[in-house]
């Protein structure tokens, strides 16, 4: 599952409809919301949050909202009220701490309740068993960080990961967006510190290798371009690079790695049968950054014409030419490409910029 976020903060849109319908129709398919709302704005929270749940059912949509047993008494709401909670037309619950297990079971027995995942314990576990819980219903939610500096280390979530697995939960962490950030600190709201500022699909890609079962977008908005990118992997397994250069000879093709995969730079499966680009040695031998992307010369004989992305810095080599650069936001997508992964490349100057 791939979701993203809409907020309640201020009114609904006709630009918020229209994000809403391109995000799904990228493919995430199920927006987070929160119900943590200071106590003058209860009539117009809900007020929105009927706007967006009816949004959502026309669409298919699913929506989950984090919600507080102290929050939802001030929408005059109980969170042990059966109708009282159906009526908020919600797909299921993130449950804030302190909500009694008791009160977590029942609900998980009538939807998809979402638990903390940086908080629960075996203990936690045991009582949800003991008051006859639904698993199959519930799924551990790690939070997101807006501070700077407090997002947590992927080493220790992946350990955590592994034992919610392990407790027969499926878990889902948060990268942020790479458009207009979410205030009062506007730094992105990421799951893991080393993704607040990193290119969105890059992130998510990696929360799944970490064993991230689903993956939202923390953060209230994407730039089209990065919902392009998404819709790009989501729909067809293809990774997008941006180029800073003119090379329609990439642009017009698909291209995949390797089915072997090699240490230091992404082979082009295709780059030697197709034969695109000019494989006289260049007069500048030039260094190969990470991301730079090269031509075989014909001095390397047989290799004449291979197509490569260095995944590492390398040294200048004559019998290589340089043909241009992966843009320096989409270089941690480098790291994700596996065997045989499809590759698309589009020139930066004709899409909007990623500012992450």
């Amino acid at each position: 599952m791939l979701g993203f976020s809409i907020y309640l903060n201020r009114d609904l849109t006709a630009a918020d409809y229209n994000y809403l319908l391109a995000m799904r129709n990228a493919g995430l398919t199920t927006v987070f919301t929160s119900l943590h709302i200071p106590e003058d704005d209860q009539k117009v929270v809900l007020k929105r949050l009927a706007e967006l749940t009816k949004w959502c059912q026309n669409l298919e949509t699913d929506i989950i909202a984090d919600v507080s047993e102290e929050g939802l008494e001030q929408l005059g709401i109980a969170l042990d009220n059966e109708k009282q909670i159906e009526s908020l037309g919600l797909t299921g619950l993130r449950i804030d701490d302190g909500v009694t297990s008791a009160t977590i079971a029942k609900l998980s027995q009538k939807m998809p309740i979402a638990l903390n995942a940086s908080t629960i314990n075996e203990d936690d576990i045991t009582a949800l068993r003991e008051h006859g819980a639904s698993f199959e219903n519930l799924q551990a939610w790690h939070n997101f960080y807006p501070r700077p500096e407090t997002g947590l280390d992927a080493n220790w979530l992946e350990q955590k990961n592994n034992w919610l697995h392990q407790m027969n939960l499926e878990t889902m962490a948060f990268v942020a967006g790479d458009d207009v950030l979410r205030g009062p600190i506007h730094a992105g709201l990421p799951t893991l510190e080393k993704h607040r500022g990193e290119n969105p699909l890059a992130a998510a890609l990696e929360l799944k290798q970490l064993g991230c079962d689903h993956v939202f977008i923390g953060d209230g908005s994407l730039t089209t371009n990065m919902i392009d990118c998404f819709k790009n992997y989501i729909k067809q397994q293809t990774i997008t690079l941006h180029v800073d250069g003119n090379l329609p000879e990439l642009f017009n093709y698909e291209w995949s790695n390797r089915p072997d995969v090699a240490r230091d730079v992404i082979r082009l499966t295709e780059g030697r049968s197709r034969q695109l680009f000019n494989t006289e040695p260049q007069t500048k031998v030039s260094a190969r950054p990470k991301g730079t992307i090269t031509c075989d010369n014909k001095l390397y004989l047989r290799y004449q014409g291979e197509l490569q992305i260095t995944k590492r810095d390398l040294p200048a080599d004559k019998k290589v030419n340089v043909l241009g650069h992966v843009v320096p936001q989409d270089l941690p997508l480098l790291d994700q490409i596996g065997a045989g992964q499809k590759i698309h490349f589009v020139e930066l100057k004709k899409t909007r910029s990623i500012c992450v």
